[in-house]
């Protein structure tokens, strides 16, 4: 075998203190995990913990390779005109109405291509989208043909039934399909028959004392608080989630899945 491509995924990133978090961390997780590349969900990494703007997507590209985003897409303004301009961010291929931007995408790295994909379930999720499994299926032959090594897809869903489905659909197809969107790791990693790792939920990049990234007063939500009102991102500490990846880049198969956690 060739030399193993090592490709760090790190979970949603919630709010401009994580981004910096990010920033600080990864330069040394490349060092000690020998990384060929990054890949971060940043579609919560704007400052109120929706959507992503222009300071944020620069940030997370100064040390990442690559970025996807997911549900919350499309609630900064300039998200659109931030897609049309980076090729290095895509956005859920799966919205039923054409968006700016594309929903997969493709990086070169340590001489490997790496085709990237972005999805969204359908189950307790939002409504203005397709098919995520015939969207997996579009977007795969489109890599393939253009010539990716690795494919790795951000499989962004509430339900954990919907991720695993779809790792189960893709299995032996891709590299490795990664569940995004509750921000809590799931301790299910695996390599699915064909080379195909898999995890439920990757976790996120957020504060440590808090409710999915956000601080503590968003228990007032179930309280009959307005969510609107309080939902703001926590601040430090910072836990980064992430899973590294080992692939081999000449038949596309994962050899290894890991959680990784680091605390800023």
């Amino acid at each position: 075998m060739e030399k193993t491509f090592r490709l760090l995924f790190i979970g949603d990133v919630i709010g401009s203190v994580s981004c910096s978090a990010v920033q600080v961390l990864v330069p040394d997780l490349r060092r000690e995990l020998r990384l060929d590349a990054v890949i971060v969900n940043g579609e919560n990494s704007a400052p109120n913990g929706f959507g992503i703007i222009g300071d944020g997507m620069r940030t997370l590209l100064s040390v990442a390779d690559f970025v996807t985003l997911g549900d919350h897409a499309f609630d900064q303004g300039e998200s659109g005109t931030l897609l049309e301009q980076e090729s290095r961010m895509i956005r859920p291929l799966n919205f039923v109405d054409k968006q700016p931007g594309r929903g997969w995408g493709l990086f070169e790295a340590s001489g490997v291509r790496v085709g990237v994909i972005n999805l969204l379930g359908k189950l307790f999720m939002r409504p203005d989208v397709t098919s995520a499994f015939e969207a997996a299926d579009l977007a795969v032959n489109e890599l393939k043909n253009a010539g990716a090594q690795l494919i790795i897809i951000d499989m962004q869903a509430e339900a954990t039934s919907e991720k695993q489905a779809m790792g189960w659909y893709l299995a032996g197809k891709v590299t490795a399909v990664l569940g995004t969107h509750t921000h809590t790791p799931t301790a299910d990693e695996r390599i699915l028959p064909g080379g195909t790792a898999y995890i439920s939920d990757v976790g996120m990049t957020g504060g440590v004392d808090s409710i999915i990234g956000f601080n503590k007063s968003f228990l007032q939500v179930f309280l009959g608080g307005k969510r609107s009102e309080l939902l703001l991102p926590a601040g430090e500490p910072i836990r980064l989630d992430a899973v590294l990846i080992e692939a081999d880049p000449v038949n596309g198969q994962a050899i290894a899945i890991e959680r990784v956690r680091r605390v800023k």
